[in-house]
């Protein structure tokens, strides 16, 4: 299946489609920041290499926001419209509630195995499945899996959506802004005034 890249925005599915073939990556993907940006750009050189399409798959609500560790950083909506704007093929927006919680990993593989991945792009601290069962090393015995280095910002320190959290909290909103990576921030409703 020849990757196009061109339609925006891109079909969103509840479930995996059934695929040809692609590349895809998976993540929580909350606030689409910097260093999500780099995996999917990742993936995205490496699909069109290939001549296949992108696949991201998230989750609504992510994860540690579903489990109460965390605030959610924008919604659904907002981060379907910054994952299309990179210029993917196809979305899997996954409801991660008590059903998909105790989804086991074999589940979670059989999933991914209905777009028969080429390659399958995580971030390094990527984990699936009930309890968290299933790692990168249980991935990769199933497809070829690459796996992102953690994206750091100007003066070395990690980009993640837990370090943007902090920063929020401490008032740091242009910080903020520079490691989300977006001109036009959508921000979720709790946060809209003091953007």
């Amino acid at each position: 299946m020849q990757s196009s890249g061109t339609t925006f925005p891109p079909p969103v599915h509840r479930e995996a489609p059934v695929l040809d073939g692609a590349v895809i990556t998976i993540g929580a993907f909350d606030g689409v920041h910097l260093g999500h940006q780099a995996l999917v750009c990742g993936a995205q050189a490496s699909a069109r290499r290939r001549g296949l399409p992108l696949v991201v798959w998230t989750f609504d609500p992510p994860p540690k926001v579903f489990f109460g560790r965390a605030t959610l950083l924008c919604t659904a909506h907002e981060k379907v419209a910054r994952i299309g704007a990179l210029g993917v093929d196809h979305v899997v927006l996954s409801h991660f509630d008590a059903a998909f919680r105790a989804r086991t990993a074999a589940e979670f593989i059989a999933d991914l195995d209905r777009m028969n991945p080429a390659e399958v792009w995580v971030g390094d601290d990527f984990r699936f499945g009930a309890m968290q069962a299933g790692d990168v090393d249980l991935l990769a015995r199933h497809f070829p899996v690459r796996m992102l280095d953690p994206v750091h910002c100007e003066k070395g320190e990690r980009i993640s959506s837990s370090r943007i959290r902090n920063l929020w909290r401490a008032g740091q909103y242009d910080l903020c802004r520079t490691l989300l990576g977006w001109q036009d921030q959508f921000i979720h409703p709790e946060y809209e005034l003091a953007w």
